[in-house]
Formats: structure tokens, sequence, C-alpha cells
């Protein structure tokens, strides 16, 4: 079996090459990314590309059908993935998240790839209005990222069949500790600044609901999705990802992480404006679909695991929303050193470059 996961050196990746790496170990793993955060490694005790059998660095723009020589299932992480970034380069955005994705989709199906994974979210559904979403409630997403998820997902629709099974997966929002920890997601975010400060800064009015899902659980879902049989769903598939237990009030988080980091205050903005970005969300069908891949974690452990790998990390800087830890600012430093041009491509780079095992 030969796997190939885009996106495979950001926050997710590391985690879903593992999981691989344990359940299939005699299978061909390749990544394909381009490089933007391979530096911002935390606390892993390897290079997770170690896990790899082959890694390619290359734009996905412009990933060549060469790659897909021979490949069974793709497994699509690649993309600008939050609303910070969606916003800052929404071209780019469209052009990673919607458009090349779509064409990977269909040059994968033309190589003969049997199984297509796809990272959507369930940012998608943007308010809470209706109660929780389930799969067929109505969408309206907020952002460049979100929209750029949705567009993907109905085109994907319609290249699956019976010889090629499309599996989009909508996720809660990620959280928990990876050998490339990101900072710019609530509960992380919520930890890092308890350890740092003492204390929590809400700057809505804690109201807006929130799915969330462990990094090393999304993990569990990629690998049942890349092994998803069409009668189980459907030759396309999209399905909320998460645990209906994990719905949480942001205020609820930000307590939770207080409970467990004693001393830490909780500052609630209670004169500013709603937060259009609520929901909750249905996992029910993910639930029937994939009984043993359901969610291990449970909010306290996620918190607990996040303060062990910071604290063991000598992390210390209070000033980490302006460091490689947020995902945007790692991009801006990479175009203030201009390495990257304001399309997000590499200005030295003009070729794929391929990292193959010789052992």
């Amino acid at each position: 079996m030969k796997i190939l996961i885009t996106g495979n050196m950001g926050y997710v990746g590391p985690s879903v090459v593992k999981q691989l790496r344990y359940t299939f170990p005699r299978a061909t793993l390749i990544g394909y990314d381009a490089g933007f955060f391979a530096g911002c490694l935390t606390n892993a005790d390897i290079l997770p590309e170690a896990r790899l059998d082959t890694q390619i660095f290359g734009d996905v723009r412009t990933l060549p059908i060469t790659v897909l020589d021979n490949v069974d299932i793709v497994i699509h992480l690649a993309a600008i993935s939050n609303d910070p970034m969606g916003n800052r380069y929404e071209d780019v955005t469209m052009d990673i998240n919607f458009k090349s994705s779509i064409r990977l989709a269909m040059m994968a199906k033309k190589a003969g790839v049997r199984s297509f994974v796809f990272a959507s979210s369930c940012s998608i559904y943007g308010d809470s209005e209706g109660g929780a979403k389930h799969e067929n409630s109505r969408v309206k997403p907020l952002s460049t990222y979100a929209s750029s998820k949705f567009l993907t997902e109905k085109q994907l629709e319609g290249l699956a069949d019976v010889s090629f099974t499309v599996t989009c997966l909508r996720f809660a929002t990620a959280c928990g500790m990876s050998d490339r920890l990101r900072l710019d997601l609530v509960l992380n975010d919520f930890v890092a600044g308890a350890i740092i400060s003492g204390k929590i800064d809400i700057l809505s009015d804690g109201s807006p609901w929130r799915p969330l899902i462990h990094v090393k659980d999304m993990a569990r879902a990629i690998e049942w999705a890349a092994l998803r049989d069409k009668h189980m769903g459907g030759s396309f598939l999209a399905v909320n990802t998460g645990a209906n237990e994990w719905n949480y009030q942001v205020r609820e988080l930000a307590k939770m992480v207080a409970a467990e980091i004693p001393g830490t205050i909780v500052n609630i903005n209670k004169n500013a404006s709603p937060d259009k970005r609520s929901y909750q969300v249905n996992f029910g069908l993910y639930k029937s679909l994939a009984p043993a891949y359901q969610p291990q974690y449970t909010l306290r452990k996620a918190i607990s695991e996040l303060r062990e790998g910071l604290v063991s990390m000598n992390f210390n800087n209070p000033d980490f929303r302006n460091s490689s830890l947020i995902r945007l600012k790692m991009l801006d430093r990479l175009q203030c050193s201009k390495e990257l041009n304001k399309q997000l491509e590499w200005t030295f780079l003009k070729t794929k470059t391929i990292i193959e095992k010789v052992f």
C-alpha cells in the first residue's frame, strides 16, 4: 500500500504520519509539503519525517502527476489553515485550498488512486442558528478559509464514483500537543496564556460555541477515512468529525484551563460585540459509521498534555503571539526575509526537492 500525505509538515501531519506508520508498518508513506513550517518543531523526540519513506518539498499548486504513480490513498491536509491567514491571503487561499485541491483530486483519479481523504472543517456552518449542525444543515461560511473548504467539498462530490472514494472530514477545531505545535488555536492559546501570565483574556463575551477535537484523534479519524469502504457512507461522504461531548462555549474552555492550572485568572470582555463564529455540531453520523475510531481524549487530558508539553520545552515567551508558534507570524517572518513572495512561493526554489531514505 502506498499513501501520499500532503501538508504533512504542519500541525496535524506529524500525528497522522505517526498513526499511519504504526498501523501500516510496511506501507510506503510519502510526504509532500512546501516546508513553510518545517522548522517549527516543538519538543519532538525525533524528526517526524523520519517515519516516512520519502519526503518531497514542493508547492501543492504545482504538484506533478508523477508523484501519484502507484499511490493507493491520498490524504490531503495541505492548506492555508485558519481565518487570519485566509483573510490576509484571500486569493492565495482560494488557489491553494480550493483550486489546487480539485486539481490534485482530478489527477489522483486519473492516476488510479482509490481513496481520497480531504481535511475539511466544521467552520463551514458559520453560526449557531438552528441548534447543533448535522451534515444536511444549512452552511454559512464566514471566512475565506471556510468558503474554500465548502467549495472544495462540492466539487469533490462530482468526482467520486465506484472506483474513487472521497471522504471529507469536517473536523472540529483542532487542539492538543503536536511535534509542530500551533498556539493560534483557542484551547492551545488559553493554556499558553495561563502558563506565561497566569491569566486568560477572552476578547469576546465568552458565549460563542466551539466544537474541539484533539490532533491525535484527528489522525485516527483520517486512518478510518483512508480505509473506509464505499458501502459505509457511499462513494462520497462529508461527515462531521469529532464528539458531541466536545461542544463547548469559549468561557467554559477558559474555566476548565483555569481549573487545571491553579492561580489562573479568566478575564471576559462583557462589552464585546457578539462573535458571529459560533456553532454547535452533531457528530452522530461519525459515531455510527466509525464506532472503533471515536475520540479518546478528554478536554482535561488535552489541557494536561499541553501544559506538560509546554513546560518540558521551557516555554517562557511572554510575546508568544508574535512568535513562530503563530502560523501567520511565521509567514510574515519568511516574507520579511524575502524568502517567500506575496503569492507564498519560495523565491529561491524553482524545482521540487526529494529526500528519500537510503537505509
